[in-house]
C-alpha cells in the first residue's frame, strides 16, 4: 500500500497572514511594522492600517476591517503586542474574537506570542486572568473610595452647585426683592436653576420649604 509523503510544509506557511501596523499619530512612519510583517510572510495587499492612538474608544477601522477579513485557520500578524490596544482587557477581547473566529494572534517583536502554539495559548489565559484581577482592583478601589468619601460626609457623583446655603441666600435677595436675573448672577447659578426652585411666576417655593414672593424679571 502507497503511503503518501509526509508534507514538510509547516502550518504557518499554509495559513492564510493578516497583518495589521498601526501609528497613533499622522505624522508618524509605518514603514518599519510594514517591512517587519512583509518579512514575516504578509503579502502587502493583506495589510490594515491605523493612524490612531490605542487609547480605548478611539476608532480604528484598520483593525476593524483586518478583524473582519480573518477566516478559520488564518493568523493576524503584528509588529508588537501594543499594536491592538492599551490595556490588558482590550487584547483580550481582540484575541477572543480571533478565536471565535478559528484564527489565531503572532507578534512578531517585543514578547513574541503565537496563540497557535500551546505557550501563546497559557500567555493569553495568563492575560485573561490579569485582566479580570485588573477589572476587580478598580471594582474594589472605587466602592473603598465611595465609602470613604460617605464616611466624610459626602457622597458620589456631580458636585451640588446650588447648595443650600446659596439657596438661602438666594431667597433673602429674593425677599429683599432683587430680580431672578441679578440673584442667579450673583449666587453662580442659571435663571432656570432659580426657577426650578422658585417655580409659578411671581411666586416661588424653595426646597425648604418656604414660600415667599418675588418679583419678574
Amino acid at each position: 500500500m502507497h503511503v503518501p509523503p509526509c508534507d514538510t510544509h509547516s502550518m504557518a506557511e499554509r495559513q492564510h497572514l493578516i497583518g495589521y501596523a498601526r501609528v497613533s499619530t499622522d505624522d508618524q512612519e509605518l514603514t518599519l511594522q510594514l517591512d517587519a510583517l512583509q518579512t514575516a510572510g504578509v503579502h502587502p495587499d493583506d495589510i490594515y492600517t491605523d493612524k490612531a492612538s490605542g487609547a480605548a474608544g478611539k476608532r480604528r477601522p484598520g483593525l476593524v476591517s483586518a478583524l473582519k477579513d480573518c477566516r478559520a485557520g488564518d493568523v493576524l500578524v503584528v509588529w508588537k503586542l501594543d499594536r491592538l490596544g492599551r490595556s490588558l482587557e482590550e487584547l483580550v477581547i481582540t484575541v477572543r474574537r480571533l478565536q471565535e473566529k478559528g484564527a489565531d494572534l503572532k507578534v512578531l517583536t517585543g514578547a513574541p506570542i503565537d496563540t497557535a502554539t500551546p505557550g501563546g495559548k497559557l500567555v493569553f489565559h495568563i492575560f485573561a486572568a490579569m485582566a479580570e484581577f485588573e477589572r476587580e482592583l478598580i471594582r474594589e478601589r472605587t466602592l473603598a473610595g465611595l465609602a470613604a468619601a460617605r464616611a466624610r460626609g459626602r457622597v458620589g457623583g456631580r458636585k451640588v452647585k446650588f447648595t443650600p446655603a446659596k439657596q438661602a441666600e438666594a431667597k433673602r435677595r429674593l425677599l429683599a426683592g432683587e430680580t431672578i436675573k441679578a440673584v442667579a448672577a450673583s449666587v453662580g447659578v442659571s435663571k432656570s436653576t432659580l426657577h426650578k426652585h422658585f417655580p409659578g411666576g411671581t411666586t416661588a417655593t424653595v426646597h425648604d420649604p418656604v414660600t415667599c414672593e418675588v418679583r419678574g424679571e
